[in-house]
């Protein structure tokens, strides 16, 4: 009897094993020669970014923040628009879409969250991924590219930010970016 059960047992899960053909792991490797199907290429992205806090649409508003005037904690969230040239009425190129916040005690460091949305060209409708420190008060400021979607999916590189143009009272600003990312 013991051994019809284990017979029977024994074939229930050849057969149900193959029905599912899974190696019923979490994850997998990808043989290198399915992976590397395209070159590892670089692009360099020169665009000026708007981050308009003042007027009637502005393109930064405050969503958190602290009553005392250290900035510590403040967190802004964003939809600016990338253009080619510094000029508000230039081109149109794409979008940065995401927060950032001050997150440092003693100097106006802000951590970048946003995500490089191009609306334009041969990237239209690909996004590049930044998250990193951006102390505003230096001349150039470098942040990492941690990823990205469609054109740059498993992109990496970094942002090199210099601002152009503040104005202290409103705190818009036009930002300067250069951007090096590798993608395939």
């Amino acid at each position: 009897m013991t051994s019809l059960i284990k017979n029977t047992l024994t074939l229930t899960f050849y057969f149900i094993s193959l029905l599912h053909p899974s190696n019923g792991a979490f994850s997998e490797e990808i043989s290198e020669a399915i992976s590397m199907k395209r070159m590892e290429k670089t692009t360099r992205f020169h665009f000026f970014f708007h981050d308009i806090h003042s007027g009637k649409s502005p393109s930064a508003i405050k969503i958190a923040g602290t009553p005392d005037s250290s900035l510590f904690g403040d967190t802004f969230m964003m939809d600016n628009t990338l253009t080619e040239h510094q000029e508000g009425t230039s081109k149109v190129v794409g979008k940065a879409q995401g927060m950032y916040a001050f997150a440092a005690k003693n100097e106006p460091a802000l951590l970048m969250v946003l995500n490089l949305e191009f609306t334009q060209g041969e990237f239209n409708g690909s996004s590049l991924s930044v998250l990193g420190r951006n102390p505003v008060t230096d001349d150039v400021r470098e942040m990492p590219i941690v990823g990205g979607s469609g054109r740059f999916r498993y992109a990496s590189g970094y942002a090199l930010a210099h601002t152009v143009w503040f104005e202290p009272k409103t705190g818009d600003a036009i930002v300067e970016y250069n951007v090096y990312v590798k993608h395939y």
